[in-house]
Protein backbone atom coordinates (compact mmCIF):
# COMPACT_ATOMS: atom_id res chain seq x y z
CA UNK A 1 0.00 0.00 0.00
CA UNK A 2 1.78 3.11 -1.22
CA UNK A 3 1.29 6.60 0.18
CA UNK A 4 2.60 9.48 -1.87
CA UNK A 5 3.40 12.98 -0.66
CA UNK A 6 4.06 15.65 -3.26
CA UNK A 7 6.67 18.32 -2.47
CA UNK A 8 5.56 21.64 -3.96
CA UNK A 9 6.70 25.24 -3.77
CA UNK A 10 7.59 28.36 -5.69
CA UNK A 11 11.04 28.53 -7.35
CA UNK A 12 14.07 29.03 -5.04
CA UNK A 13 12.37 28.05 -1.78
CA UNK A 14 14.61 25.01 -1.15
CA UNK A 15 12.25 22.37 -2.52
CA UNK A 16 14.84 20.49 -4.58
CA UNK A 17 17.45 20.75 -1.80
CA UNK A 18 14.97 19.12 0.56
CA UNK A 19 14.08 16.38 -1.93
CA UNK A 20 17.78 15.69 -2.58
CA UNK A 21 18.32 15.29 1.16
CA UNK A 22 15.40 12.86 1.35
CA UNK A 23 16.63 10.73 -1.53
CA UNK A 24 20.22 10.67 -0.24
CA UNK A 25 18.89 9.55 3.12
CA UNK A 26 16.89 6.85 1.37
CA UNK A 27 19.94 5.68 -0.57
CA UNK A 28 21.87 5.40 2.69
CA UNK A 29 19.08 3.22 4.10
CA UNK A 30 19.16 0.87 1.11
CA UNK A 31 20.98 -1.85 3.04
CA UNK A 32 18.04 -2.19 5.43
CA UNK A 33 14.99 -1.97 3.19
CA UNK A 34 14.02 -2.15 -0.48
CA UNK A 35 14.79 1.28 -1.95
CA UNK A 36 14.23 2.46 -5.45
CA UNK A 37 14.21 5.76 -7.23
CA UNK A 38 11.23 5.09 -9.47
CA UNK A 39 11.83 8.19 -11.58
CA UNK A 40 14.36 11.04 -11.23
CA UNK A 41 11.83 12.98 -9.15
CA UNK A 42 10.38 10.13 -7.06
CA UNK A 43 11.96 8.46 -4.05
CA UNK A 44 10.97 6.22 -1.16
CA UNK A 45 12.12 6.76 2.42
CA UNK A 46 11.76 4.71 5.58
CA UNK A 47 9.40 6.01 8.23
CA UNK A 48 11.58 6.37 11.36
CA UNK A 49 10.19 4.30 14.22
CA UNK A 50 12.35 3.32 17.19
CA UNK A 51 9.79 0.69 18.19
CA UNK A 52 10.74 -1.53 15.25
CA UNK A 53 14.39 -1.72 16.31
CA UNK A 54 13.38 -2.61 19.88
CA UNK A 55 11.10 -5.39 18.66
CA UNK A 56 13.80 -6.74 16.35
CA UNK A 57 16.35 -6.77 19.17
CA UNK A 58 14.03 -8.74 21.44
CA UNK A 59 13.09 -11.25 18.73
CA UNK A 60 16.68 -11.40 17.40
CA UNK A 61 15.31 -10.79 13.91
CA UNK A 62 17.84 -11.23 11.09
CA UNK A 63 16.26 -8.49 8.98
CA UNK A 64 14.57 -5.21 9.88
CA UNK A 65 12.17 -3.74 7.32
CA UNK A 66 10.62 -0.34 8.06
CA UNK A 67 7.45 0.89 6.43
CA UNK A 68 7.91 3.50 3.69
CA UNK A 69 6.51 6.66 2.22
CA UNK A 70 6.98 7.96 -1.32
CA UNK A 71 7.95 11.57 -1.91
CA UNK A 72 7.43 13.20 -5.28
CA UNK A 73 9.36 16.33 -6.26
CA UNK A 74 6.68 18.15 -8.25
CA UNK A 75 7.57 20.70 -10.95
CA UNK A 76 7.90 24.27 -9.66
CA UNK A 77 4.87 26.51 -9.81
CA UNK A 78 4.42 30.10 -10.94
CA UNK A 79 1.40 32.38 -11.03
CA UNK A 80 -0.89 31.35 -13.85
CA UNK A 81 -0.22 27.61 -13.44
CA UNK A 82 -3.96 26.96 -13.52
CA UNK A 83 -3.91 28.42 -17.05
CA UNK A 84 -0.89 26.41 -18.12
CA UNK A 85 1.81 28.99 -17.35
CA UNK A 86 5.31 27.57 -16.77
CA UNK A 87 4.98 23.84 -16.15
CA UNK A 88 1.44 24.38 -14.90
CA UNK A 89 -0.24 21.44 -16.62
CA UNK A 90 2.44 19.00 -15.45
CA UNK A 91 2.30 20.49 -11.95
CA UNK A 92 -1.47 20.05 -11.67
CA UNK A 93 -1.44 16.53 -13.13
CA UNK A 94 1.25 15.43 -10.66
CA UNK A 95 -0.68 16.81 -7.69
CA UNK A 96 -3.74 14.76 -8.64
CA UNK A 97 -1.63 11.62 -8.21
CA UNK A 98 -0.45 12.26 -4.62
CA UNK A 99 -2.26 11.71 -1.32
CA UNK A 100 -1.03 14.86 0.40
CA UNK A 101 1.00 18.00 -0.24
CA UNK A 102 4.20 19.08 1.52
CA UNK A 103 4.29 22.79 0.71
CA UNK A 104 7.82 24.13 1.13
CA UNK A 105 7.82 27.81 2.13
CA UNK A 106 10.83 30.09 2.15
CA UNK A 107 11.25 31.39 5.69
CA UNK A 108 14.85 32.59 5.35
CA UNK A 109 16.55 35.76 4.14
CA UNK A 110 19.39 35.35 1.64
CA UNK A 111 20.40 38.05 -0.81
CA UNK A 112 22.17 35.45 -2.96
CA UNK A 113 18.96 33.48 -3.53
CA UNK A 114 16.44 35.41 -5.60
CA UNK A 115 12.76 35.18 -4.68
CA UNK A 116 10.47 34.91 -7.69
CA UNK A 117 8.25 37.68 -6.24
CA UNK A 118 11.15 39.82 -5.03
CA UNK A 119 10.28 39.46 -1.34
CA UNK A 120 10.21 36.90 1.49
CA UNK A 121 6.63 36.31 2.58
CA UNK A 122 5.76 32.63 3.19
CA UNK A 123 2.11 33.35 3.94
CA UNK A 124 1.70 35.14 0.60
CA UNK A 125 3.58 32.30 -1.14
CA UNK A 126 1.17 29.78 0.37
CA UNK A 127 -1.75 31.86 -0.88
CA UNK A 128 -0.29 31.93 -4.41
CA UNK A 129 -0.22 28.16 -4.71
CA UNK A 130 -3.56 27.69 -2.96
CA UNK A 131 -5.16 30.21 -5.34
CA UNK A 132 -3.80 28.41 -8.39
CA UNK A 133 -5.14 25.09 -7.10
CA UNK A 134 -8.56 26.62 -6.36
CA UNK A 135 -8.75 28.16 -9.85
CA UNK A 136 -7.84 24.81 -11.40
CA UNK A 137 -10.55 23.10 -9.32
CA UNK A 138 -13.18 25.64 -10.36
CA UNK A 139 -12.33 25.12 -14.02
CA UNK A 140 -12.49 21.34 -13.58
CA UNK A 141 -15.84 21.57 -11.78
CA UNK A 142 -17.41 23.71 -14.52
CA UNK A 143 -16.37 21.19 -17.19
CA UNK A 144 -17.67 18.23 -15.20
CA UNK A 145 -21.02 19.87 -14.48
CA UNK A 146 -21.47 20.50 -18.20
CA UNK A 147 -20.58 16.90 -19.03
CA UNK A 148 -23.15 15.33 -16.68
CA UNK A 149 -26.16 17.54 -17.51
CA UNK A 150 -27.89 14.86 -19.61
CA UNK A 151 -27.34 12.11 -17.05
CA UNK A 152 -28.70 14.31 -14.27
CA UNK A 153 -31.81 15.09 -16.32
CA UNK A 154 -32.23 11.37 -16.91
CA UNK A 155 -32.19 10.72 -13.17
CA UNK A 156 -28.88 8.85 -13.07
CA UNK A 157 -28.20 8.40 -9.33
CA UNK A 158 -24.42 8.64 -9.58
CA UNK A 159 -24.64 11.75 -11.73
CA UNK A 160 -27.10 13.38 -9.31
CA UNK A 161 -24.74 12.64 -6.41
CA UNK A 162 -21.77 13.95 -8.38
CA UNK A 163 -23.62 17.14 -9.27
CA UNK A 164 -24.52 17.75 -5.62
CA UNK A 165 -20.92 17.28 -4.49
CA UNK A 166 -19.49 19.40 -7.29
CA UNK A 167 -21.87 22.22 -6.42
CA UNK A 168 -20.89 21.98 -2.75
CA UNK A 169 -17.22 22.26 -3.73
CA UNK A 170 -17.88 25.13 -6.12
CA UNK A 171 -19.71 27.06 -3.41
CA UNK A 172 -16.74 27.09 -1.00
CA UNK A 173 -14.20 27.68 -3.76
CA UNK A 174 -16.11 30.75 -4.92
CA UNK A 175 -15.83 32.02 -1.35
CA UNK A 176 -12.04 31.69 -1.63
CA UNK A 177 -11.81 28.56 0.51
CA UNK A 178 -10.36 25.16 -0.47
CA UNK A 179 -12.63 22.19 -1.12
CA UNK A 180 -11.18 20.35 1.90
CA UNK A 181 -13.41 22.45 4.19
CA UNK A 182 -16.56 20.79 2.78
CA UNK A 183 -18.12 18.44 5.34
CA UNK A 184 -18.76 15.17 3.53
CA UNK A 185 -21.16 12.51 4.81
CA UNK A 186 -19.90 8.93 5.09
CA UNK A 187 -22.11 7.73 2.22
CA UNK A 188 -20.57 10.38 -0.05
CA UNK A 189 -16.93 9.77 0.93
CA UNK A 190 -16.04 7.47 -1.98
CA UNK A 191 -17.72 9.66 -4.60
CA UNK A 192 -16.02 12.72 -3.10
CA UNK A 193 -12.58 11.10 -3.39
CA UNK A 194 -13.33 10.16 -7.00
CA UNK A 195 -13.70 13.85 -7.87
CA UNK A 196 -9.91 14.17 -7.33
CA UNK A 197 -10.11 17.87 -6.56
CA UNK A 198 -6.71 19.39 -5.90
CA UNK A 199 -7.75 21.41 -2.86
CA UNK A 200 -9.09 18.35 -1.04
CA UNK A 201 -5.50 17.18 -0.48
CA UNK A 202 -4.31 17.65 3.11
CA UNK A 203 -1.43 20.14 3.41
CA UNK A 204 1.75 20.06 5.49
CA UNK A 205 3.59 23.39 5.46
CA UNK A 206 7.36 22.90 5.53
CA UNK A 207 9.06 26.03 6.85
CA UNK A 208 12.54 26.16 5.35
CA UNK A 209 14.56 28.33 7.75
CA UNK A 210 18.20 29.42 8.01
CA UNK A 211 20.57 27.08 9.84
CA UNK A 212 20.51 29.09 13.10
CA UNK A 213 16.72 28.75 13.32
CA UNK A 214 16.55 25.00 12.63
CA UNK A 215 15.63 24.21 16.22
CA UNK A 216 13.18 26.88 17.33
CA UNK A 217 12.16 28.49 14.03
CA UNK A 218 11.97 32.23 13.39
CA UNK A 219 9.42 35.01 13.01
CA UNK A 220 8.45 33.89 9.49
CA UNK A 221 7.89 30.27 10.52
CA UNK A 222 5.81 31.53 13.46
CA UNK A 223 3.52 33.29 10.97
CA UNK A 224 3.18 30.02 9.04
CA UNK A 225 2.39 28.14 12.26
CA UNK A 226 -0.41 30.60 13.00
CA UNK A 227 -1.78 30.25 9.45
CA UNK A 228 -1.63 26.44 9.58
CA UNK A 229 -3.46 26.34 12.91
CA UNK A 230 -6.20 28.61 11.57
CA UNK A 231 -6.66 26.35 8.53
CA UNK A 232 -6.53 23.10 10.48
CA UNK A 233 -3.35 22.11 8.63
CA UNK A 234 0.05 21.04 9.99
CA UNK A 235 3.51 22.58 9.80
CA UNK A 236 7.09 21.54 10.47
CA UNK A 237 10.26 23.66 10.78
CA UNK A 238 13.32 22.44 8.91
CA UNK A 239 16.57 23.73 7.42
CA UNK A 240 16.99 22.14 3.99
CA UNK A 241 20.69 23.07 3.95
CA UNK A 242 21.33 21.29 7.25
CA UNK A 243 19.37 18.26 6.09
CA UNK A 244 21.40 18.05 2.90
CA UNK A 245 24.62 18.13 4.96
CA UNK A 246 23.33 15.50 7.40
CA UNK A 247 22.25 13.20 4.57
CA UNK A 248 25.86 12.95 3.37
CA UNK A 249 27.30 11.96 6.76
CA UNK A 250 27.84 8.56 8.33
CA UNK A 251 25.47 7.71 11.27
CA UNK A 252 28.13 8.45 13.92
CA UNK A 253 29.00 11.76 12.27
CA UNK A 254 25.30 12.62 12.03
CA UNK A 255 24.87 12.30 15.80
CA UNK A 256 27.88 14.51 16.45
CA UNK A 257 26.69 17.10 13.92
CA UNK A 258 23.18 17.20 15.40
CA UNK A 259 24.60 17.60 18.90
CA UNK A 260 26.75 20.52 17.76
CA UNK A 261 23.69 22.15 16.17
CA UNK A 262 21.61 21.60 19.32
CA UNK A 263 19.15 19.31 17.52
CA UNK A 264 17.74 16.06 18.89
CA UNK A 265 17.06 14.41 15.52
CA UNK A 266 17.17 15.18 11.79
CA UNK A 267 14.38 17.45 10.63
CA UNK A 268 13.62 14.90 7.91
CA UNK A 269 12.51 12.44 10.60
CA UNK A 270 10.01 15.00 11.86
CA UNK A 271 8.91 15.75 8.30
CA UNK A 272 8.27 12.10 7.49
CA UNK A 273 6.39 11.49 10.75
CA UNK A 274 4.35 14.66 10.23
CA UNK A 275 3.40 13.45 6.75
CA UNK A 276 2.45 10.07 8.19
CA UNK A 277 0.22 11.73 10.79
CA UNK A 278 -1.27 14.09 8.20
CA UNK A 279 -2.53 11.11 6.22
CA UNK A 280 -3.98 9.52 9.40
CA UNK A 281 -1.74 6.49 9.03
CA UNK A 282 -0.59 4.09 11.69
CA UNK A 283 1.76 1.14 12.00
CA UNK A 284 1.44 -2.47 13.05
CA UNK A 285 4.27 -4.97 13.28
CA UNK A 286 5.02 -8.58 12.38
CA UNK A 287 7.95 -9.96 14.36
CA UNK A 288 9.93 -13.18 14.17
CA UNK A 289 13.46 -14.60 13.93
CA UNK A 290 13.58 -14.07 10.15
CA UNK A 291 12.41 -10.47 10.11
CA UNK A 292 10.78 -7.65 12.05
CA UNK A 293 8.62 -5.58 9.76
CA UNK A 294 6.45 -2.49 9.99
CA UNK A 295 3.25 -2.21 7.95
CA UNK A 296 1.28 0.93 7.14
CA UNK A 297 -2.51 1.11 7.40
CA UNK A 298 -5.03 3.95 7.68
CA UNK A 299 -6.26 4.54 11.23
CA UNK A 300 -9.46 2.60 11.84
CA UNK A 301 -8.52 -0.38 9.64
CA UNK A 302 -10.13 -3.71 10.58
CA UNK A 303 -8.02 -6.83 11.05
CA UNK A 304 -8.88 -8.56 7.72
CA UNK A 305 -7.98 -5.44 5.72
CA UNK A 306 -4.77 -5.04 7.75
CA UNK A 307 -3.90 -8.63 6.84
CA UNK A 308 -4.58 -7.82 3.20
CA UNK A 309 -1.75 -5.29 3.22
CA UNK A 310 0.63 -8.27 3.52
CA UNK A 311 -1.15 -10.38 0.90
CA UNK A 312 -4.63 -10.45 -0.58
CA UNK A 313 -5.03 -14.13 0.37
CA UNK A 314 -4.61 -13.18 4.04
CA UNK A 315 -7.70 -11.00 3.80
CA UNK A 316 -9.79 -13.43 1.73
CA UNK A 317 -9.12 -16.38 4.03
CA UNK A 318 -8.92 -14.44 7.30
CA UNK A 319 -9.74 -16.54 10.39
CA UNK A 320 -8.41 -14.47 13.27
CA UNK A 321 -5.56 -12.23 14.38
CA UNK A 322 -3.36 -12.96 17.37
CA UNK A 323 -2.31 -9.62 18.80
CA UNK A 324 0.07 -8.37 21.47
CA UNK A 325 0.26 -4.70 22.38
CA UNK A 326 3.69 -3.20 21.73
CA UNK A 327 4.21 -2.22 25.37
CA UNK A 328 3.40 -5.75 26.56
CA UNK A 329 5.73 -7.33 24.00
CA UNK A 330 8.63 -5.08 25.07
CA UNK A 331 7.96 -5.05 28.81
CA UNK A 332 7.56 -8.83 29.06
CA UNK A 333 10.42 -9.61 26.67
CA UNK A 334 8.86 -11.20 23.63
CA UNK A 335 6.02 -13.26 22.18
CA UNK A 336 6.25 -16.36 24.37
CA UNK A 337 6.52 -14.33 27.58
CA UNK A 338 3.49 -12.27 26.52
CA UNK A 339 1.56 -15.48 25.82
CA UNK A 340 2.49 -16.92 29.21
CA UNK A 341 1.33 -13.71 30.90
CA UNK A 342 -2.02 -13.87 29.10
CA UNK A 343 -1.28 -10.76 27.07
CA UNK A 344 -1.86 -12.33 23.65
CA UNK A 345 -5.45 -11.92 22.45
CA UNK A 346 -7.34 -13.64 19.65
CA UNK A 347 -9.34 -11.09 17.67
CA UNK A 348 -11.89 -11.58 14.90
CA UNK A 349 -13.02 -9.73 11.78
CA UNK A 350 -14.52 -6.82 13.72
CA UNK A 351 -11.26 -5.94 15.49
CA UNK A 352 -9.89 -2.47 14.77
CA UNK A 353 -6.11 -2.67 14.64
CA UNK A 354 -4.34 -0.28 17.01
CA UNK A 355 -1.10 1.58 16.37
CA UNK A 356 1.81 -0.53 17.57
CA UNK A 357 -0.01 -3.88 17.60
CA UNK A 358 2.24 -6.90 17.06
CA UNK A 359 0.13 -9.20 14.91
CA UNK A 360 0.10 -12.77 13.66
CA UNK A 361 -2.65 -13.69 11.19
CA UNK A 362 -4.31 -17.07 10.76
CA UNK A 363 -6.05 -17.70 7.45
CA UNK A 364 -7.41 -20.40 5.14
CA UNK A 365 -5.61 -20.93 1.84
Amino acid sequence: MGFRMGIVGLPNVGKSTLFNALTRTAAAQAANFPFCTIEPNVGEVAVPDARLDRLAAIAKSKQVIPTRMTFVDIAGLVKGASKGEGLGNQFLANIREVDAIAHVLRCFEDGDVTHVEGRVDPVADAATIETELMLADLESIEKRLQNIVRKVRGGDKEAVQQERLLNAARAVLEEGRPARVVEVEAEDAKAWRMLQLLTTKPVLYVCNVEEEAAGAGNAQSARVAEMAAAEGNSHVVISARIEEEISQLEPEEQEMFLSEMGLEEPGLDRLIRAGYALLHLQTYFTVGPKEARAWTIPAGTLAPQAAGVIHGDFEKGFIRAETIAYEDFVTLGGEQAAKDAGKMRAEGKAYTVKDGDVLHFLFNT
